[in-house]
């Protein structure tokens, strides 16, 4: 069985090395970027399965290179990863995306977001409350295509 393909995009060297192995546990994390520009590039040429990206980083941010990816490839599984404890964030990123994981708790939860965006399923930290009350009605249903 083959495994799921993922890009990473992660500004910060130390922090992207620990996500890649942590990552690379259950699947094949097919490259590594520092910035929303190369996420994009790099997504389009490999296409995998998930993009696990940082909001936060120089250039193109996490959230506008997710919604460039998702208009080219509608059924890309699009985790979040990052500091912001936010739900006004993590509403805005859910309408792009289908996980959104706080690094604080990546080490217990980004696999399992990882898999349910490739299950066409939501994700959300623990830490952020239910999922229901930032799922807005203008959130992207999860994607449901995966050939």
């Amino acid at each position: 069985m083959n495994r799921a393909t993922i890009v990473l995009a992660e500004d910060h060297p130390s922090v992207a090395e620990q996500l890649r192995k942590l990552l690379g546990s259950a699947f094949d994390v097919v490259a590594v970027v520092g910035h929303g520009d190369a996420l994009v590039k790099t997504a389009l040429r490999l296409k995998p399965d998930v993009v696990v990206t940082d909001i936060g980083m120089p250039g193109l941010d996490g959230i506008r290179a997710a919604q460039e990816l998702v208009h080219q490839m509608p059924s890309l599984g699009v985790v979040f990863v990052t500091v912001h404890n936010d739900p006004g964030l993590a509403r805005k990123a859910l309408e792009i995306g289908s996980g959104y994981v706080l690094k604080t708790s990546a080490g217990e939860e980004l696999v399992d977001a990882v898999a349910a965006a490739l299950d066409s399923r939501r994700f959300v930290s623990a830490a952020l409350g239910p999922l229901e009350p930032l799922l807005g009605s203008t959130a992207r249903p999860a994607p449901t295509d995966r050939t």
